[in-house]
């Protein structure tokens, strides 16, 4: 498949990351020859420097012949320009990325099709949507649903009073024969070191754990872990930006009690008048005594969504000290990612890496049909279709030549979620989640290929 990415971004150089695992013909184009620098180093693409509005560069980069155009350049404009250039020059299939959410709540009214936009991808509603599950999975820093949860992957940190704690894997299972589970990483307290668990690992206090289970596993999981399921009613959001706003009326339509706090006067007054049901309070969210003048100890969850991620992080953190249940912070770099649970926040949100997984999902033509990165945790999840021709068909996962830094988290069979084990035959056409460490990607990707 032939792909062109437009903007070598966070945005676009994940996404070129998660195409290239799967050797596909890639193209990145951006006006930034320092932005092409590492993609071109480090992955096995086409770098071209120059900007990709114009006609005789999507001409060098062999447009008439692409199968996708994937727009993610930081400008909304551009990228719409950009997928309606590519239609009319031959791109068979093209997707834009835009910050106006009102687009897509339109799609049935605005047919973008006609403009040369085959998908539209908001990272800012992505977040809002990411927000609203964190919520409702209260009891977990991570979720991510397979098959619309057939399979679910979570993760949390272990309490001392959880029952996980002081046995194996192996014993866990054996004690709870109801629980259809595989832990698929593990980060022990004060560590930087990711572990894929076997059966032998042992957890301990203040583990970071990592889970896939199926639709039952879940509260099973929560009770084990010696986490609670609090019902969450009162929110605070800090931020009244596109997304604070997005998020403030979704919230409200569901019935949280919610409290926005604005710096920015004029963006105070408009969230009020945008969502009459927000209490919206004009000030700094860093300021202590402002946030214990509006009880902030009686809120159950505190949101973060400025445009500055150090100040999210501080009021997040701030928020927690107060005793706040759930802090989610949105943070704009993704090395941050890595820090959430050592510095004590319990979800930090990227809407960039939000975008190009989402995206990513959309062209689901490889083997790789879908990958997510874990939070603070040096490991991503793939999904994996089985082809005819792969080396795991008609094999027991027992029987696999699998490298020891990966490990099978469930199968997807007709349409159902499986926590699969040693015995397990795969067959063609499976969806098989894997859990990898970097080293093991290529060899793991081997095992799906033809």
């Amino acid at each position: 498949m032939k792909i062109i990415i437009a903007g070598a971004g966070e945005v676009g150089f994940h996404l070129a990351k998660l195409l290239s695992y799967e050797s596909q013909n890639i193209t990145l184009i951006d006006s930034e020859k320092e932005a092409l620098v590492e993609a071109g180093n480090s992955l096995d693409i086409r770098v071209l420097h120059g900007d990709a509005t114009s006609i005789s560069l999507l001409d060098e980069a062999e447009i008439s012949d692409t199968d996708m155009v994937i727009a993610v350049t930081s400008g909304e404009a551009i990228n719409i320009t950009i997928c309606l250039l590519a239609k009319q020059l031959g791109a068979k299939r093209t997707i834009a990325r835009i910050s106006n959410t009102e687009f897509i709540l339109e799609k049935k009214r605005v047919d973008f099709s006609k403009f040369g936009i085959d998908e539209l991808i908001s990272p800012e509603g992505l977040v809002t949507t990411e927000i609203e599950l964190l919520l409702e999975q209260n009891a977990f820093n991570d979720t991510f649903e397979f098959e619309n949860g057939e399979l679910t992957m979570i993760g949390l940190t272990l309490s001392e009073n959880a029952a996980f704690v002081g046995n194996s894997v192996r014993e866990v299972a054996a004690q709870h024969p109801d629980l259809k589970y595989v832990p698929i990483a593990l980060k022990r307290y004060g560590t930087q070191y990711t572990i894929i668990p076997r059966g032998d690992t042992r957890f301990e206090k203040g583990d970071q754990v990592y889970f896939t289970t199926d639709k039952n596993g879940i509260k099973i999981i929560v009770e084990l872990s010696g986490k609670n399921k609090r019902e969450i009613k009162n929110v605070m959001i800090l931020g009244g930006s596109k997304i604070g706003l997005r998020t403030a009326k979704k919230l409200c339509e569901q019935g949280y009690y919610l409290k926005l706090i604005e710096k920015d006067k004029e963006c105070a007054f408009e969230v009020a008048d945008e969502v009459p049901e927000c209490l919206v309070i004009h000030g700094d969210g860093r300021n202590i005594s402002l946030l214990e003048e509006e009880n902030i100890d009686e809120m159950d969850a505190f949101i973060a969504v400025t445009g500055d991620s150090e100040t999210n992080i501080m009021s997040s953190l701030l928020a927690k000290s107060k005793g706040v249940g759930k802090a989610i912070a949105m943070v704009e770099n993704m090395d941050y990612f890595q820090l959430s649970q050592s510095i004590g926040i319990d979800s930090l949100i990227n809407k960039k890496l939000l975008a190009a997984n989402t995206i990513f999902r959309h062209v689901r033509r490889g083997k790789v049909i879908a990958m997510t990165k874990l939070m603070n945790m040096n490991a991503e999840l793939l999904e994996f279709l089985v082809s005819p021709r792969a080396k795991v068909v008609n094999k027991l996962i027992k029987d696999l030549n699998f490298p020891a830094a990966a490990i099978i988290g469930g199968v997807i069979r007709n349409g159902k979620g499986i926590i699969a084990l040693g015995d397990f035959r795969i067959q063609e056409g499976d969806r098989m989640l894997v859990c990898c460490l970097p080293e093991a990607l290529d060899k793991v990707g081997k095992l799906f290929n033809e």
